[in-house]
């Protein structure tokens, strides 16, 4: 039986996406089933009582360099946001609503999205710029706000991130293989072992 990889992540969340540009990878490798789970870290953060790494000095300079040591060692390009923190609600409400609606069209938003945030260091507080986000990949932006906002999608993404929560989620990214959980886009080679065992 295939395993899976469940993969439990915000876009506001730089671990998260260098975590992206590497597990579909290791999925393939391995002949697992990568299931991407937005969530909403910010209200994972209100219900466990952590704190974003880069609230803590001098904790969150040092992260931005050990993820760019990261991003060198997987070859992916990686900007620091002078945005950030960026408000990801709209955004995690769209991402869930397009796999709801457009599963097939999934991975071009979670790109599209991610890139922006990461890769062009583009300020997603901007409504205009993610409508320019969204156009640019191909999408209506209009109707993927609409979408974002149908209290369906609202619901899925609370109950996505309470479920989170009660399986132990703390912060982003999140992988579970099984009932075995790794923390950081550092763990990857835990999930790579855990899929092999």
């Amino acid at each position: 039986m295939s395993q899976t990889i469940e993969f439990y992540f915000d876009f506001g969340s730089p671990a998260a996406y260098l975590a992206a540009t590497q597990l579909p990878h290791i999925a393939a490798d391995t002949g697992a089933t990568l299931v991407w789970k937005p969530m909403l870290l910010g209200g994972v953060f209100q219900a466990t009582g952590n704190h974003s790494p880069a609230e803590i000095k001098p904790k969150g300079p040092y992260m931005n360099t050990d993820l760019k040591r990261f991003a060198r060692r997987y070859a992916v390009p990686f900007e620091h946001n002078p945005n950030f923190p960026v408000n990801t609600l709209l955004l995690m409400r769209g991402a869930t609503g397009v796999q709801m609606q457009m599963p097939e069209r999934f991975a071009d938003y979670a790109k599209a999205v991610f890139d922006a945030m990461w890769v062009d260091a583009k300020n997603m507080n901007d409504a205009a710029t993610v409508g320019s986000v969204l156009q640019a990949a191909g999408f209506d932006a209009s109707a993927l706000v609409a979408l974002a906002n149908a209290q369906a999608t609202k619901d899925q993404l609370k109950a996505t991130t309470t479920e989170a929560v009660e399986r132990g989620v703390f912060g982003a990214p999140t992988m579970f293989v099984g009932d075995e959980m790794f923390w950081g886009q550092d763990r990857l080679d835990f999930v790579r072992e855990a899929l092999a065992a």
